[in-house]
């Protein structure tokens, strides 16, 4: 009974949350939850109202999009992760301590200057980086694993240095 109680607060925690949210971001949109226990917002299936269950699968399906879409960069010809990276790992670590389940693949990835052969090593050493640290901060190293692209995956095509320093990465994928 108290676990059911505590599930029961902890999802409206997180519909509170993604109703203040909602209701800050959108103004004009009529949020909050009617005697059906749906969220005033509009449903992915027919245009209804969301169940407190849609809403609660809606906000983990974002932050685990939030989670892939954030990148680690890395400065040229270098695998040491700077002040910017670790914050970034850092709320990584975050969500995977809130979602135990999860398995993660730390892809490294470089820019295309070098040879193939450096690049697969240094996109190793990349990913390896950002794997270390996540371990330093508690998350099990069984439940992450690398791999190296080198240049063969770039974020931008382009032959310039922003195209370059977009594709001097570490990205991450959620299994």
């Amino acid at each position: 009974m108290v676990r059911k109680c505590f599930r029961l607060m902890i999802a409206g925690m997180l519909v509170s949350g993604l109703i203040f949210t909602v209701s800050c971001s959108h103004k004009g949109v009529k949020t909050g939850t009617d005697d059906a226990g749906t969220v005033g917002q509009a449903s992915s299936k027919g245009g209804g109202p969301l169940t407190e269950e849609e809403a609660i699968r809606d906000e983990m399906q974002r932050a685990r999009e939030a989670f892939e879409n954030d990148d680690v960069y890395f400065d040229f010809d270098q695998s040491v992760l700077t002040a910017m990276a670790q914050g970034v790992l850092e709320r990584k670590a975050a969500w995977l301590r809130g979602n135990p389940d999860a398995q993660v693949t730390i892809e490294g990835h470089c820019d295309e200057r070098g040879t193939v052969e450096y690049n697969i090593a240094l996109g190793e050493r990349r990913a390896r980086s950002a794997m270390d640290f996540l371990v330093d901060l508690g998350i099990e190293s069984s439940r992450l694993s690398t791999v190296s692209y080198g240049e063969e995956r770039p974020l931008d095509p382009g032959h310039n240095e922003n195209a370059w320093a977009l594709n001097r990465r570490a990205h991450f994928v959620i299994h």
